[in-house]
């Protein structure tokens, strides 16, 4: 269909019939006439017959002319059909620990051990990219808590951020409780009644001015579901004074508060042991149902007023044409 965006400039069409019947006429000049017994000799290219009709003509061309001429001037635009655009998903922000004891290598990616930063970094890295429809967001805490990336639509900006995160960013502590606060501040902001945070940490809260359970018991006044992951493998070789030694390296996990974090706030609590658990942790998050948010519609549009505007410039080409002829 095609619409205007300044209709109200139709209100200009009949100026041309007010400037008619509102203006006084020009007066006839006085000019000195010839008279001749017969017109056979002169060749005035135009019959006298044939001239009011050209005139008629011409009139015609001029008011199709200036109709096309405030058409254009109206902005017509032509719209498709609609598309509907569904915005299903969540609020979701992901809180990623950056306290020194992420560096612990008892993951393993590829046959190789790695830092549990980098195994979050590859996993929840691709979690971002398939949470399409959802808006994400990123809080980096250690010490202290950081909103890294607000809640957005853009998960290429999220995923890149988390990628660039690093150890000791925020300091070497765990604050869970800042983090969880700082979340619940952050999705406050925006009015929506699906809001999830997903927290990833490998130790207990040892530092921040809230304590863990505080801040769950709030975020469960707001709404705000927790799903808690706990970091760690549950056994790792490392070497010792008497050789190769079996060690607990999740020995400072306090799971114990994780749980009770999730069990208020009707999330869940999910141990990550390896490289493998955690994907499967991602994979269970990624099957949460979304909530359908109200339709966007999208017509595409495009101006066409170069239309009616090149219509209007051919017919007054030959408006001046033909007055040039009977002239």
């Amino acid at each position: 269909m095609i619409a205007f965006t300044w209709p109200w400039l139709f209100v200009c069409l009949p100026l041309p019939l007010l400037i008619r019947f509102l203006w006084p006429p020009a007066a006839r000049a006085q000019e000195a006439a010839l008279r001749v017994p017969e017109l056979g000799r002169f060749d005035l290219g135009v019959s006298s017959s044939a001239a009011p009709a050209r005139r008629h003509w011409i009139g015609w061309l001029a008011l199709l002319a200036w109709i096309l001429l405030v058409t254009a001037a109206a902005r017509p635009v032509w719209y498709g059909q609609p598309i509907a655009l569904n915005r299903s998903g969540r609020d979701l922000m992901l809180a990623v620990d950056l306290s020194g004891s992420m560096a612990t290598r008892d993951f393993m990616l590829d046959g190789h051990p790695i830092p549990r930063l980098a195994a979050v970094k590859a996993i929840a890295g691709n979690f971002i990219r398939r949470r399409v429809g959802d808006r994400i967001g990123l809080i980096l805490f250690g010490t202290n808590a950081y909103v890294q990336a607000p809640l957005s639509f853009d998960r290429k900006t999220v995923d890149a951020l988390l990628q660039e995160s690093a150890i000791g960013l925020a300091g070497q502590q765990t604050a869970i409780g800042d983090a969880i606060g700082l979340a619940i501040k952050e999705l406050r902001r925006h009015r929506h009644d699906n809001k999830v945070l997903i927290l990833l940490t490998d130790g207990g809260n040892d530092a921040g001015n809230v304590g863990p359970m505080t801040a769950a018991r709030l975020a469960a006044r707001e709404g705000l579901t927790i799903y808690t992951i706990g970091l760690g493998a549950r056994s790792m070789m490392v070497p010792g004074f008497f050789g190769m030694q079996r060690v607990d390296p999740s020995q400072d996990l306090d799971e114990q508060t994780l749980r009770a974090i999730a069990r208020i706030t009707h999330g869940r609590y999910f141990r990550a042991t390896d490289t493998a658990k955690l994907n499967q942790i991602y994979r269970i998050l990624d099957e949460l149902q979304p909530v359908d948010r109200q339709k966007e519609i999208f017509r595409p549009q495009r101006s066409v007023f170069y239309w009616p505007l090149a219509l209007a410039f051919l017919l007054g080409l030959a408006v001046v044409w033909f007055e040039v002829r009977i002239a």
